[in-house]
């Protein structure tokens, strides 16, 4: 007759809860992975000019840095994900439309790259401008930087 696998354990000595110790895999993601993730699939959206950051990014300016992650800020769990925008939009565009669609986009884009559920997004518009306005603050600022 064959020894059962709690037989064999009994004769060995093996403590039973050891042996059923359960060894599980993960896989997380640092919370400026879901920014990156976010500030790019916002910066897809028509009618977004760009991201605004606070304090620690007009350093990061300064310095010649080009902060992709501007504007966003994250809250990652082991299965969800919160994200914060802080965004200048385009003069005459719909801003609720570009709210939705800027979450589609955000919820789409980190639940395929991650498998994380985006369950809340948050857009603060800080600033309005055209086009032409948006290139001539962003050209003289280039120029600024230059000397």
């Amino acid at each position: 007759m064959a020894n059962t696998t709690e037989q064999y354990n009994k004769q060995a000595g093996v403590n039973e809860e050891e042996n059923e110790r359960v060894f599980e895999n993960t896989l997380t993601f640092d919370d400026g992975v879901i920014e990156k993730i976010s500030a790019i699939a916002t910066r897809e959206v028509n009618g977004i000019l760009d991201m605004k950051g606070g304090f620690a990014s007009g350093i990061t300016s300064a310095f010649g840095n080009n902060d992709l992650t501007k504007g966003v800020s994250v809250e990652v769990g082991e299965k969800q994900a919160a994200v914060d925008l802080k965004v200048i939009i385009e003069y005459g565009q719909s801003a609720p439309a570009i709210f939705k669609k800027v979450t589609e986009v955000i919820k789409s884009q980190v639940k395929h790259m991650t498998g994380l559920e985006v369950v809340e997004v948050n857009m603060n518009v800080e600033d309005v401008m055209t086009k032409k306005e948006y290139n001539q603050e962003t050209s003289s600022k280039k120029d600024n930087d230059l000397e």
